[in-house]
């Protein structure tokens, strides 16, 4: 007698915020699958910090937006919650969010690449960023390159020389070397 197929259970948001803290571990859930990481190291956290200060730089003297970073949870729905290793998110007249129903829609989202998290990054938080209508980049440490995802796309955009980035708000585009962005987190090529 075969043995019933076991149904995998649906993590929500809520759950997932109700966890223990650990932390060893990010947790999160996409479409109910439940999302378990290791907290990132050190060369992960390095080029997060050098992002930052670099789209902080540009983002607010323009007063487009700022810049947040993990562990900072969001939900995208009851079934989804996410922490981007980086996010930004427009001002609110003139100033930074303070509750988490002040961030309104991102204009992106980040995910720095580790070998533990590639796939959830390209694929399972990849599609579902697309389908919730954010920009969404992917730092390739190894290959030291960005793939750009913008909502619709099939494929990415591969940037890895600079990148040009004009969110709503911006009267210009910004541009970000990532030859300087690399270099900084790697050292020289």
């Amino acid at each position: 007698m075969a043995m019933p197929a076991l149904m995998p259970r649906i993590w929500t948001a809520a759950e997932v915020q109700a966890l223990p803290d650990d932390p060893t571990q990010r947790y999160e859930c996409v479409d109910g699958v439940l999302l378990v990481s290791p907290s990132p190291r050190t060369l992960h956290q390095s080029a997060l910090i050098v992002l930052t200060v670099t789209l902080e730089a540009i983002l607010r003297p323009a007063g487009v937006g700022v810049v947040f970073v993990a562990p900072s949870d969001w939900v995208l729905d009851p079934r989804t919650l996410v922490q981007p290793d980086l996010y930004v998110v427009p001002l609110v007249d003139g100033r930074r969010p303070r509750t988490d129903e002040e961030r309104g829609h991102p204009l992106l989202f980040v995910e720095v690449l580790s070998p533990s998290t590639a796939r959830f990054d390209r694929v399972v938080k990849r599609g579902r960023y697309q389908r919730a209508n954010i920009e969404y980049w992917i730092v390739d440490l190894d290959s030291r390159l960005i793939e750009r995802w913008l909502p619709g796309d099939e494929r990415p955009s591969i940037h890895a020389e600079r990148v040009e980035w004009q969110p709503a708000g911006a009267a210009a585009p910004f541009v970000i070397e990532l030859d300087l962005f690399f270099t900084e987190v790697l050292g020289p090529a």
